[in-house]
């Protein structure tokens, strides 16, 4: 049986120390409970007790939570829990790697990466999941990078098309106020997807593969009573769907067929009568093997850094 042993960690200076320790110590708490480490930290050190084994793992961690600071301000619990996950598959894996990994190449030729923990989560749930929920704030990429794992199932022949829907509840389902014809009405709820696809494939394929039905945009309406084979199905805005409509939607999915449903349950527009859809589907389909629920948060936003301190101050005042 192995002997307990003791080992130093050192800061770069107390700035960083006191972001690695987190609130309270919230940080060496939580590595002391995952690992069955002692962490004493005093200053910009930290001495590790444990078995020896058990010491190496909360020292790669440590390594690896002071590379993400670089980065980022703070390391949530989340993104630490992963961390540890990750140390304790491979020891030896360099956490930085993880965001160099291309997804695809867009229409310009540049490089699509992951840009945070959580995104990385996303990726990975996509690719081991037939069904993914992401559920997160505005700016975390979930649409994003579900159209980007659509394209790239759809290059590599996995599916032979995409399906992508959204309610069009800003309108209130009444779109007859708008002028043109159906698609004329729905479009503008589906700007989001179409600016994804353009970002991904380029106007002219995006044109081309909707006009073969290769790619089809559509409001969830359009999606009752199909069956939906062969296809990459992103329902986005899940958060505006009823109960009955997130029934619906799930019960289109046909063979060799992939799903991801995304949603942000802090922005619904549904009138106060209805529930979201959304906000009840995990309780429902929470023991179903097959299917995987993704959380994004602040620290996963990718767009201005003013939109993650302005999603976090609204958090705090609804938590007031």
């Amino acid at each position: 049986m192995s002997s307990k042993i003791s080992e130093k960690f050192m800061v770069s200076n107390y700035h960083k120390a006191r972001n690695l320790f987190g609130n309270l110590d919230k940080n060496i708490k939580m590595i002391e409970e995952e690992l069955d480490v002692k962490l004493i930290a005093r200053g910009s050190e930290i001495n590790i007790e444990g078995l020896p084994e058990k010491v190496e793992l909360a020292r790669r961690t440590l390594e690896e939570m002071a590379k993400l600071l670089e980065e980022e301000n703070t390391v949530s619990d989340r993104q630490l829990n992963y961390i540890i996950e990750l140390l304790q598959d491979d020891n030896n894996l360099d956490f930085s790697s993880i965001f160099n990994e291309v997804i695809q190449v867009n229409h310009k030729g540049e490089e699509i990466n992951p840009q945070t923990v959580g995104q990385k989560m996303y990726l990975e749930a996509m690719r081991k999941y037939d069904i993914v929920f992401s559920i997160g704030p505005a700016g975390t990429g979930k649409t994003y990078l579900a159209v980007v794992m659509a394209v790239k199932n759809l290059l590599n022949h996995r599916v032979d098309r995409i399906v992508l829907t959204r309610p069009a509840i800003e309108a209130g389902e009444e779109l007859g106020f708008l002028p043109g014809d159906m698609q004329d009405k729905v479009d503008p709820y589906l700007r989001p997807l179409y600016d994804s696809l353009f970002d991904v494939l380029g106007p002219d394929k995006v044109r081309e593969y909707l006009e073969k039905d290769i790619i089809e945009v559509a409001p969830l309406a359009y999606m009752r009573g199909r069956t939906l084979d062969d296809s990459f199905i992103i329902l986005d805005e899940a958060q505006n769907t009823t109960t009955k409509q997130m029934k619906m939607m799930l019960t289109r999915i046909g063979f060799n067929s992939r799903a991801v449903i995304t949603g942000d349950i802090t922005q619904i527009d549904l009138p106060y009568n209805q529930k979201s859809g959304l906000g009840q589907v995990e309780e429902i389909l929470k023991d179903i093997e097959g299917i995987e629920f993704v959380y994004l948060d602040e620290t996963d936003v990718v767009r201005h850094n003013l939109v993650r301190k302005i999603i976090t101050a609204y958090e705090e005042k609804e938590n007031e």
